[in-house]
């Protein structure tokens, strides 16, 4: 490929702004992990599947079916865009994997215990299988670690950038230089 061709492509190549990054951890982390938490379902790891999510607010049989299986896994995919931008806010500085299983861990307490009367098909958190409790905590901390490293890899990226520019780089790194 010639320089000019090179020159070109890598012209029409926006990057993705750090939002919308943002917006596609959380949406991809909520609908990849919670898809993985119905496959521990189906093979008994998990009591309940996502469609959980649904006891609360929608009405019909519809929510026990393989439609209300990918409503629930795309609302979990929108929900977790929101925890995706907390994290993001509050968070994203931090280069370590741990603040990420903190943040799964506290979402899994926080749905388990907290939230738990809101689902009337899960079980008060002390009454729940061993196994539910064990997958559901590391599939959270899986999900957390996912958001989490994402996005604060993402900063450090836009930090060095910043350094570079700041230096006289360019933003140019020593494998674009030559």
């Amino acid at each position: 490929m010639s320089n000019v061709t090179k020159q070109t492509h890598s012209e029409k190549e926006k990057p993705m702004s750090f939002i919308a990054l943002v917006i596609w951890t959380g949406m991809v982390g909520g609908i990849f992990w919670s898809s993985m938490g119905y496959v521990a379902y189906v093979f008994n790891f998990l009591e309940f599947s996502p469609r959980i999510i649904l006891e609360p607010w929608a009405i019909g049989n519809w929510k026990n079916s393989w439609l209300g299986t990918v409503i629930s896994i795309v609302a979990i995919g929108f929900i977790s865009t929101i925890v995706a931008f907390a994290y993001y806010v509050t968070l994203r500085k931090f280069k370590t994997i741990y603040i990420g299983m903190g943040v799964g861990i506290a979402l899994f307490l926080c749905v388990y215990v907290i939230l738990n009367p809101l689902f009337p098909g899960m079980a008060p958190f002390l009454e729940l299988k061993r196994d539910t409790i064990i997958t559901s905590a590391c599939l959270y901390v899986l999900y957390g670690v996912f958001v989490g490293y994402t996005i604060s890899y993402e900063e450090s990226e836009v930090q060095l950038q910043k350094l570079k520019a700041s230096k006289g780089h360019g933003g140019k790194t020593s494998e674009n230089e030559g």
